[in-house]
């Protein structure tokens, strides 16, 4: 069974999807059947490509909330992360433009390391205050997964994988996803948002028994 998740690498509930997909798949029957695969999807991608935002600027620019609020509001995501074992740093975190680690995401999958990288890049931006849009940045983090040093660097000196990335924001466009994490189990059945195990379970036995049934 192939699952295909839109994900961005800044985004909060994305990671927290991510690990209920994960605890899903676990108690999965058949969980050795199932293929998860990453794509590009970028939350604010007119954000200009050389500004650099603590986080909680950026949130408090975007809703017009103030400060007190707006940390109330990373405090509970902040929350619900540790539940799923995740150590969030809202208070550290940068916002930028994600093109370029998106085209590193693209790079690794083409090594087979897709899933490591989407890992390695939510873990650094949501809970270590890492800059994602920084070049020497990137090509460190793309080689604690395998991505081989010189080929990041080539790539991120030019343009390559800006088109995947693009591709893959408009498949999300087209299936008239709105935001993230988004969830497409054995093209056809779609789940929106960061949902708990329990209904990505349900999800994944559903669509494996119209499957079964459809005789695929």
């Amino acid at each position: 069974m192939r699952v295909d998740v839109w994900s961005d690498i800044v985004c909060p509930w994305c990671y927290i999807g991510k690990r209920r997909l994960e605890a899903a798949i676990g108690r999965f029957e058949h969980a050795a059947d199932v293929e998860v695969h990453w794509h590009s999807f970028q939350l604010d991608p007119d954000h200009p490509r050389d500004r650099r935002e603590p986080v909680l600027d950026t949130l408090a620019r975007k809703t017009g909330s103030p400060p007190d609020q707006v940390r109330a509001m990373t405090r509970q995501v902040t929350e619900l992360a540790a539940a799923e074992g995740l150590a969030y740093a809202l208070d550290r975190a940068v916002s930028v433009n994600t093109l370029d680690a998106h085209r590193l995401a693209h790079l690794a999958a083409e090594h087979g390391l897709g899933g490591r990288m989407h890992e390695r890049l939510l873990g650094a931006h949501l809970g270590e205050g890492e800059v994602l849009d920084d070049p020497d940045t990137l090509v460190r983090l793309g080689a604690e997964v395998g991505v081989p040093e010189e080929e990041a660097r080539r790539m991120l000196a030019g343009d390559a994988y800006a088109a995947e990335v693009a591709a893959d924001i408009r498949e999300a466009r087209r299936l008239g996803v709105r935001g993230v994490p988004f969830f497409v189990l054995d093209h056809a059945y779609g789940v929106s948002g960061a949902q708990s195990a329990d209904t990505f379970l349900r999800a994944l036995r559903t669509a494996h028994d119209a499957a079964g049934a459809a005789g695929r």
